[in-house]
């Protein structure tokens, strides 16, 4: 089991990982040695995750989840299968925790008495230096 958070837990069952060549760093070791690792996770069918969080996680996840609900975290950040495995599954456990926290609604507020009276006040101030920069001839009109 992998702790997400308090209240979610994946079991390892759910994750599969597997292993390509990566491009970048490594020198010959690069041509030979599958580092490169891409996690596969069925967000669409996870029996873990309660369904608000399942909604929040495929749309904060957007490009990186297929058309049948699976997410797709690909890591080659680091020259060792076990550091990119690791990478990948923080990645994921981040991105669960990030989708795990409810959003605050948003209060609608008003505009207080002092902020609309320096509004009106800046405003007055910026007429009165665009009014001096006149010519005399327009004022003449």
């Amino acid at each position: 089991m992998i702790q997400i958070t308090r209240n979610i837990a994946l079991d390892e069952s759910e994750i599969q990982i597997e292993f390509t060549r990566a491009s970048g760093p490594g020198g010959q070791n690069v041509n030979k040695v599958a580092t490169a690792a891409r996690l596969r996770f069925d967000v669409r069918h996870s029996p873990s995750l309660p369904d608000d969080v399942r909604q929040r996680l495929i749309r904060l996840a957007g490009q990186r989840v297929t058309a049948d609900g699976v997410l797709v975290i690909e890591a080659r950040r680091f020259r060792t299968q076990e550091r990119n495995r690791q990478d990948a599954l923080d990645r994921l456990a981040a991105l669960i925790r990030q989708a795990a926290a409810k959003p605050k609604r948003r209060r609608k507020t008003q505009p207080t008495l002092a902020s609309r009276q320096r509004r009106l006040e800046n405003k007055r101030r910026r007429g009165q230096i665009k009014r001096l920069r006149r010519s005399a001839s327009e004022d003449e009109y």
